[in-house]
């Protein structure tokens, strides 16, 4: 037995170990098993999901991000593919339009024609006769910007509305013969009733007449047209023929078309009242109270039989206002309620012509009147 373990040998000599209060342990340090971090923290609490609605948030947090992708990209498509800017045409049709040519719009290759209102009228041949109203712009090139864009002028060179507005009617147009080749192939094709826009290139357009207008050489020009009316050439009454067997009526004696009839005034006197006979009965709209007809007519004088106007020889219809006390009354009268296509047979005494003062000097205040008149169209308004 060693001395140590013997009875009354030196005591156990035991090992000291200083151990920290409680209160000096910083959290970090001293972090007893089972205790959460502290309420509110939300580490380790399980979550109130269920897995269906989890899986759930997640689709549609998935479908959100496609849908925001799409969108991206639907926009960086448009943009770069936008379309570029073009030229605006707002207001009624037979009223001067309002137009709008952006300035970063410059004109560039062929001859564009744009239908801006279609029309069901008599579509337009190479030799027709158009009755419409128009204004037409200059359109040229600016300047090029530093970004590369380009930069447009206009201005408006004239327009019929206005002529027509102070009582200067509006001369027909003949297609072909306008000198105006953008023109008269542009309009080759459209209707009666249409709003046509043509942008034409100087190649086109006015040539050495231009500079008249103050258009440079380079300078396009833009038609607004308005086609009220189509004649085609050589067009005469359309419809059914009526006899006339009235010996006491002039007999009219139709000789082809584009050519004016044959009228032979019987030897007697002539009627005291106003005498309407439809010749040939037309197929379209009747005349109304204040619309304009385009008419061929000619007119002759029953006591000596001489012809003393005819639009067949001035190479070109007439227009005229119906209804309106702007022509002669008998005309009023008689056309009123007449078809287009019709061709119409009138004896206006003095008082339904141009009464007793007449029109010198070959018509006398006692001059009793003999028309033939075609009714060729009326006006779309």
């Amino acid at each position: 037995m060693s001395e140590d373990d013997k009875p009354g040998g030196k005591p156990t000599i035991k090992a000291k170990a200083k151990i920290p209060n409680a209160q000096n342990i910083r959290s970090p340090e001293f972090k007893p098993h089972g205790i959460s971090a502290g309420r509110g923290s939300g580490l380790n609490r399980p979550s109130a999901l269920t897995a269906k609605q989890a899986r759930k948030r997640r689709i549609m947090v998935i479908v959100g991000l496609v849908v925001a992708a799409a969108l991206i990209a639907g926009f960086v498509f448009w943009w770069i593919n936008r379309p570029p800017p073009e030229i605006e045409v707002s207001g009624r049709f037979a009223t001067k339009p309002t137009v709008e040519i952006p300035t970063k719009l410059a004109p560039e290759g062929k001859r564009k024609v744009t239908t801006l209102i279609k029309g069901d009228g008599p579509e337009i041949k190479n030799g027709d006769t158009l009755y419409a109203q128009y204004a037409f712009y200059q359109w040229a090139k600016d300047s090029d910007d530093e970004d590369g864009s380009v930069k447009s002028k206009n201005k408006e060179l004239a327009s019929s509305y206005e002529r027509e507005a102070q009582g200067q009617p509006t001369q027909p147009l003949v297609v072909g013969e306008s000198g105006i080749k953008g023109f008269d192939q542009g309009m080759v094709g459209q209707t009666a009733g249409s709003r046509v826009m043509l942008q034409i290139p100087p190649s086109e357009g006015f040539g050495e007449q231009g500079s008249q207008l103050g258009l440079e050489k380079s300078d396009w020009v833009v038609f607004v047209v308005d086609v009220q009316a189509v004649v085609h050439k050589g067009q005469g009454p359309q419809g059914a023929a009526k006899e006339l067997n009235d010996k006491k009526l002039p007999q009219v004696a139709d000789k082809g078309e584009g050519k004016a009839p044959e009228v032979k005034i019987p030897d007697r006197d002539a009627p005291a009242a106003l005498q309407v006979k439809t010749l040939v009965e037309g197929t379209g709209p009747a005349l109304e109270k204040g619309d304009d007809a385009v008419v061929n007519y000619q007119g002759t004088l029953w006591d000596s039989g001489k012809e003393f106007d005819s639009s067949w020889k001035s190479g070109s219809p007439a227009k005229f206002p119906i209804g309106t006390g702007k022509t002669v009354p008998g005309f009023d009268k008689g056309l009123t309620g007449a078809k287009v296509g019709s061709r119409v047979l009138l004896v206006l005494p003095p008082k339904e012509g141009y009464g007793k003062d007449g029109m010198p000097p070959e018509i006398k205040g006692d001059d009793t009147l003999v028309f033939v008149v075609d009714i060729l169209a009326k006006l779309k308004k």
